[in-house]
């Protein structure tokens, strides 16, 4: 493994720690300082809008200055903002706390970013295996996170989460120094200029389509239920602070434990297969929601839309990187992101609505339309694909 290989992978174990502790406490956060209970997933939502409207400024910032010093700012600007955050908590401030949490959001936009500068950083045909690397120091995140901010909670006498922010944005400032030895490979004259296809032939790409179909409502499904489970654990079922911190650390490292497989498996049986299966790994979690709600209910149930995500979010960003030119990176990554977590932001703003007026198992049945959606992206790039390769034959 290359050095900046490294220095990614590393720096996406304490970057990446902002997604998890957000997960794990923003709607717990929100529903004790927020007006209106059910805008207490809100703070989550905004942190997803963030990420959408950071994806665009992630990439024109890159564009501008390179890899290296974009890293470099994103992470100083994270830890800035996870500590007004905290400030936010100490003065029971609902409002700021979602703006912090709209600063975090583009702070996670450049995170993101990581996976594309990983497989910058190999040959094509190794970047699914470069991009699970990286995705698999999310693994080490997902437990780093939830736990320093549990234990730090109480960090501030009579303030609750102050302190939990506090070690978010000693995590978060790590990356600035690691990043100081990060080799930049591409010169900044090459990407000051969006060159090549225009956006409508770039979308008009089934393989595309395909691609950002499995990412984005991929990652809307999981973020749905997953943005909805400590609401649904721990304010609706009453279940422990410290049950519902569990469910959502072997959560999130479901989401990244396969990472290493999976690069394996989309060199073996291709993209579309293991979109396949992602889908089938979600079919098991809206299963389970048809049974008690219990504490290995939703254990069960997290770690299979975890690995399910894992699936289809490797698979739709190796597939995306095979449809662009290199003078076109910039602009489609940033597209591909901009859908992404703009139909992310949907999936985690609506859960906190759906949450308050429906169940656990009407939220899981709500994802079918969409499981049904990404199959007939897959299906049809996998069609035009044959019939292409045909043509070329005969």
């Amino acid at each position: 493994m290359n050095k900046n290989l490294w220095l990614l992978t590393l720096s996406q174990i304490f970057s990446f720690t902002a997604a998890p502790v957000t997960v794990f406490l923003s709607g717990i956060i929100g529903s004790q300082i927020s007006p209106v209970k059910s805008l207490a997933t809100l703070p989550m939502s905004i942190s997803v809008v963030g990420i959408a409207i950071g994806a665009i400024v992630a990439t024109k910032v890159m564009s501008a200055i390179g890899r290296k010093y974009g890293f470099i700012f994103a992470s100083l600007g994270n830890s800035s903002v996870s500590i007004l955050a905290a400030y936010s908590i100490f003065n029971q401030n609902f409002f700021l706390f979602c703006f912090a949490n709209f600063f975090i959001g583009i702070g996670m936009a450049f995170t993101h970013q990581y996976r594309f500068a990983a497989a910058e950083s190999v040959e094509k045909n190794m970047a699914p295996k470069a991009i699970s690397i990286i995705l698999f120091g999310g693994i080490i995140s997902a437990f780093l996170g939830p736990s320093l901010a549990n234990y730090s909670k109480d960090l501030i006498s009579e303030n609750l989460y102050v302190g939990s922010y506090l070690a978010l944005a000693l995590l978060t400032f790590i990356p600035a120094i690691l990043f100081l030895f990060y080799e930049s490979k591409s010169k900044i004259k090459t990407n000051l200029k969006y060159k090549g296809r225009s956006y409508l032939q770039i979308i008009s790409q089934p393989k595309f389509l395909q691609a950002v179909t499995a990412s984005a409502f991929g990652y809307a499904i999981m973020t749905f239920l997953m943005t909805a489970t400590p609401i649904s654990m721990h304010v609706m079922e009453n279940m422990s602070l410290s049950k519902t911190s569990i469910v959502i650390q072997f959560h999130v490292a479901s989401m990244f434990l396969p990472s290493l497989l999976t690069g394996h498996l989309i060199k073996k049986f291709g993209h579309s297969i293991v979109i396949y299966a992602g889908l089938f790994l979600y079919s098991i979690t809206l299963i389970t929601s048809f049974f008690e709600q219990s504490f290995f209910n939703y254990m069960f149930a997290l770690i299979f839309l975890g690995l399910g995500w894992n699936f289809l979010f490797i698979s739709g960003t190796s597939l995306l990187v095979l449809t662009y030119k290199e003078e076109e990176k910039y602009k489609v990554q940033g597209l591909n992101d901009f859908i992404v977590y703009s139909v992310h932001a949907v999936g985690s703003l609506s859960a906190g609505i759906f949450i308050a007026l429906t169940n656990w198992k009407i939220m899981n049945i709500i994802c079918i339309p969409f499981i049904i959606l990404i199959i007939l992206a897959s299906i049809r790039a996998d069609l035009l694909s044959k019939k292409k390769i045909s043509k070329n034959i005969y």
